[in-house]
C-alpha cells in the first residue's frame, strides 16, 4: 500500500508537474506571441509616425515646388510678352512689362535692367530717355558687382554719357544755325523791304519823268524790253514773244518775233490786247528775205498788253513766248509805255 501511495503520490506529483509544465508553457508561449504581436504592432505604429511627420514635412514643399514652378513660368510669359512688344516697336509697353517681371521675379532683376536700359536708349524709341538709361545702367554696377551685365553696363554708360555730351554738342551747333538763319531772314527781309523802297522811289520819279524816250530796245534772247532817252535807261519791262521766237520773222504765220531796226508808226488804244503800238515791220530787209522764200512776209507786229479779260494774269504771261510775233507786256507797263513812246520813236529789236 506503501508502494501503492507512493506510487500514487508519485504520479499525482508527476502529474501536478505535468499540468503545471503545461500551464507555464502555454503561458511562455502566450507572452512570447504578445510580445511578438507588440513589437510587429509597434514597428507599424513607428513606420505611420515616420511616413506622417514626412508627409508634414515634404507637403508644404511640394507646394512650394508647384508655387514656385508657376511663378517661374508666369515670369517668362511676362519675359517673353516684353520681348514681343519690344520687337513690334511698341517701348513703352515692353518697359511695363519689365517692370512687372522685376515684381514676379527679383532673382532676374540685373538682367531686366540692363534690358530696360538698351530700349530708353535705343534709337528707334522716340520717346528715348538717355538719363533713364543711365539709371539703369549705373543701378547695375552699383548694386551687382557679380552680376554678369555689369561690365557691359559699365561700356554702355560710357558710351551714353559720350552721346549725350556729342548731342548737346550738336544741339548748341543746331541753335546756332538756327540764331543764323533768322539774323539772314531779318537781313533779307530788310533787303525786301529797302527793294520795294527803291521801287517806289523809282515809279515816282518815272511818274514825274515828262521827257519821252527816244528808243525802244528790245533784247529776245534776255526777253527785256527797255525805254531810253539819251541812251539813259528810263525803265526796263519783261516780256513775251511769239511762240517761235528764234531767228528773225520770215514770212505770215510762223510765229517770229521780227529782227532790225523799226519805228512806232502807229497806235490803237482800242485794241483787242489793251493798247498797242504798231512797229513798222516788215522794212526792206524783211521784204527781200520772204520774197527769196517765195512768201509773204506779213504784218501787225505791235508791242501790246495782255488780251482783254485776262489782265488778272499779270507778270506771269511772261513765264511762255505765246504772241503770234508780237512783243507782249502787262497791261500796266503798256499804259506807261504806251504815254513815253510817241509815234516815230526808234525801235531796235536784237536776236
Amino acid at each position: 500500500m506503501a508502494k501503492g501511495l507512493e506510487s500514487a503520490v508519485s504520479n499525482e506529483g508527476i502529474a501536478n508537474r505535468s499540468g503545471r509544465g503545461l500551464v507555464l508553457q502555454s503561458s511562455g508561449s502566450l507572452m512570447k506571441s504578445t510580445k511578438t504581436y507588440a513589437g510587429k504592432r509597434r514597428r507599424g505604429l513607428d513606420a505611420y509616425f515616420c511616413l506622417f511627420f514626412v508627409g508634414i514635412i515634404l507637403i508644404p514643399l511640394f507646394i512650394s515646388g508647384c508655387r514656385s514652378i508657376d511663378e517661374g513660368r508666369k515670369a517668362r510669359l511676362i519675359s517673353q510678352e516684353a520681348n514681343d512688344f519690344f520687337n513690334q516697336g511698341k517701348y513703352e509697353a515692353s518697359l511695363r512689362k519689365y517692370e512687372q517681371l522685376i515684381q514676379k521675379d527679383p532673382e532676374t532683376t540685373d538682367r531686366v535692367l540692363f534690358e530696360m536700359g538698351i530700349i530708353h536708349a535705343y534709337p528707334a524709341n522716340k520717346k528715348k530717355d538717355y538719363q533713364k538709361a543711365l539709371e539703369c545702367f549705373q543701378k547695375i554696377v552699383r548694386d551687382y558687382p557679380d552680376s554678369e551685365y555689369r561690365r557691359d553696363s559699365q561700356m554702355m554708360t560710357l558710351q551714353i554719357q559720350h552721346v549725350i555730351i556729342k548731342d548737346k554738342t550738336i544741339a548748341a551747333q543746331q541753335a546756332q544755325i538756327d540764331i543764323s538763319r533768322q539774323e539772314v531772314k531779318a537781313k533779307e527781309n530788310e533787303n525786301i523791304a529797302l527793294k520795294e523802297k527803291i521801287k517806289t522811289l523809282k515809279q515816282k520819279l518815272f511818274e514825274l519823268r515828262t521827257e519821252p524816250a527816244d528808243k525802244v530796245l528790245i533784247e529776245k534772247k534776255a526777253r527785256r524790253l527797255t525805254l531810253l532817252s539819251n541812251n539813259e535807261v528810263i525803265k526796263a519791262y519783261g516780256i513775251a514773244l511769239g511762240g517761235n521766237p528764234v531767228g528773225p520773222k520770215e514770212r505770215q504765220g510762223d510765229n517770229k518775233t521780227p529782227e532790225g531796226t523799226y519805228t512806232i508808226e502807229s497806235r490803237n488804244r482800242d485794241s483787242d490786247f489793251h493798247l498797242s503800238l504798231r512797229i513798222s515791220y516788215p522794212n526792206d530787209t524783211d521784204k527781200k528775205r520772204a520774197k527769196e522764200l517765195g512768201a509773204s512776209p506779213g504784218g501787225d507786229i505791235m508791242i501790246h498788253g495782255i488780251k482783254n479779260g485776262f489782265s488778272w494774269v499779270g507778270a506771269f504771261h511772261a513765264q511762255i513766248d505765246w504772241t503770234k510775233g508780237c512783243i507782249a507786256v502787262t497791261d500796266e507797263e503798256m499804259e506807261e509805255i504806251e504815254q513815253l513812246v510817241p509815234n516815230g520813236t526808234l525801235v531796235e529789236i536784237r536776236p
